[in-house]
């Protein structure tokens, strides 16, 4: 449940130590320009503020109550994503995933001594409907609903079942988390954000008997569509993903999008093109080099460890990805991580 704004305000406005892009530009006076206000679907800026609220040491700490929450809080939004995905003017371009016959891109490792594996990822959201703390458990089944019926429609190497949470059995939901596949249910920041309210109800996960596409139904985003394989084929994967993707949008499913802002995400660090493709890559060497996370920065890459966001490295792999998603296009953004993973290789072999 949400608490009460004055409350969380209080917390926020007393912090002497946080230094949050909410804490940042969510003045006094932006306060009191948007306390009053309430999107269409209802949504709060409690509902946006919570989890940084209580969670004083996020790094962001506001999340969109809905897509329209963009729109009615952009005086502190509209910074927030300004400063996080470091552009000046907030003006996203149309949709271009690229020519699929001539990407200028293919196997990024082709001999097989560095990538272990790859991964294309967009997040989608259902227009009419309201982000998680602002779902209701009813709205959450009829996205279900929707997104099963689509789903199945789906055919060729797309076709695939589709697995409620609801009922799945213990150790079949541990070996898809185990195998990378499955999302969880243990970010703090998230619960505090009610990412996780009423789970496991209305969440589940599609996949194709070759496991190299995948869907997510009501994790964080209503939709994470995902394309993944091993080694370092990233035109496979990418054209994989971008054939789910525009397939999916004539199955009637009309997803949130913005002419300003993109496609829409429950977070605002994921909004434009909301892709992220990465690789799982050995880098023992660069990794130790002092100037690891220059040349990342460089290259506009975003490293991880391979458990995801605030986990270190195993045995000198990395979770490598493009760190733009807002102000370029889909075949930029994925042509950026391609060149930047090209260069890594090539830095890697001469240390």
């Amino acid at each position: 449940m949400t608490q009460p704004l004055c409350e969380l305000w209080k917390k926020l406005h007393e912090a002497t130590d946080c230094s949050s892009l909410l804490k940042k530009y969510l003045t006094p006076e932006c306060y009191d320009k948007l306390k009053d206000r309430k999107t269409s679907l209802g949504g709060t800026l409690a509902d946006c503020i919570q989890s940084g609220c209580l969670n004083l040491k996020s790094n962001v700490g506001i999340y969109a109550c809905d897509p329209e929450g963009y729109e009615v809080f952009a005086d502190v939004l509209d910074p927030v994503i300004k400063d996080y995905h470091k552009v000046s003017e907030i003006n996203h371009p149309a949709p271009d995933f690229g020519d699929l016959d001539n990407l200028g891109f293919g196997d990024l490792d082709p001999e097989g001594n560095f990538i272990v594996s790859t991964r294309v990822r967009v997040g989608r959201s259902h227009a009419k409907f309201a982000f998680p703390p602002v779902a209701t458990l009813e709205h959450r089944e009829e996205m279900e609903k929707a997104c099963k019926e689509a789903l199945e429609q789906l055919d060729g190497e797309l076709k695939g079942t589709y697995h409620p949470l609801t009922g799945m059995p213990a150790d079949v939901n541990q070996q898809l988390i185990n195998d990378h596949f499955m999302f969880k249910n243990d970010d703090k920041c998230l619960n505090d954000a009610l990412g996780y309210k009423d789970w496991p109800t209305g969440r589940g996960i599609f996949f194709n008997p070759k496991k190299n596409f995948l869907v997510w139904v009501n994790e964080e985003d209503h939709l994470r569509i995902i394309s993944m394989q091993q080694g370092g084929n990233l035109a496979e994967v990418y054209k994989r993903l971008v054939t789910a993707i525009k397939t999916l949008e004539t199955k009637n499913l009309q997803f949130a999008h913005s002419p300003r802002l993109g496609y829409l995400t429950f977070c605002p660090t994921n909004l434009g093109t909301t892709m992220r493709a990465s690789v799982h890559i050995k880098i023992p060497k660069l990794s130790k080099s002092p100037e690891f996370n220059a040349f990342c920065d460089q290259y506009h890459l975003q490293a991880r460890g391979i458990h995801g966001e605030h986990t270190e490295s195993v045995g000198g792999v990395y979770d490598i990805s493009n760190k733009r998603r807002l102000g370029l296009t889909e075949f930029q953004a994925v042509t950026e991580m391609a060149n930047g993973i090209r260069e890594m290789i090539k830095k890697e072999k001469s240390l």
